[in-house]
């Protein structure tokens, strides 16, 4: 039976600024478009935090939750609470099976949180995953280095996926941006 699959977010810190874009498409698996206008990028923790998904959509709103819980439980302290997750999705038999990536952040810091126990920061400030994240990820990066002060991180998490969209064919230009 094939899976629902969500496809490519984006995150970057620029200029004392923080953002994450994701676009709307939902794929059954590798040839029908089943939903144009999913919201794969939500604020959480009151607003403080911005968690996008990729990967199975059942998957990632049980990550969602999950992660949720960990800030409440940690007084939103992003770092320990992507540990605490990446801990208990790669040690837990039913979590471990779940086909989804989380990335997080906040206005200090941004995280990749993988199953397989991966808590990974980046060091230029950029993320992407998904089937459109290389693209969206060289574009981020081009837009970054290459604007000077002309680009806010909302306009630079924006571009990126709207250059992904134009090539991937599991990414839309449904965009949503968050900011913090």
């Amino acid at each position: 039976m094939p899976q629902f699959h969500a496809t490519t977010i984006f995150a970057v810190k620029h200029k004392g600024k923080s953002a994450m874009s994701g676009d709307g498409q939902v794929t059954l698996g590798n040839a029908v478009v089943m939903k144009h206008t999913a919201r794969k990028v939500r604020k959480l923790f009151n607003g403080k935090v911005i968690a996008g998904f990729a990967g199975s959509v059942a998957d990632a709103f049980t990550l969602f939750e999950l992660f949720e819980g960990k800030l409440d439980e940690f007084n939103g302290n992003l770092q320990r609470a992507s540990v605490e997750l990446a801990k208990l999705w790669r040690s837990d038999k039913v979590l471990r099976k779940l086909e989804a990536m989380l990335i997080v952040m906040n206005e200090t810091d941004l995280l990749l949180v993988s199953g397989t126990g991966e808590v990974i920061e980046p060091d230029d400030g950029i993320l992407a995953i998904g089937s459109g994240g290389n693209y969206a990820l060289a574009a981020g990066r081009a837009l970054k280095t290459y604007s000077g002060d002309n680009l806010s991180a909302y306009d630079i998490a924006k571009a990126a996926l709207e250059i992904a969209g134009e090539i991937c064919v599991y990414t839309n230009n449904n965009i949503i941006v968050e900011e913090l």
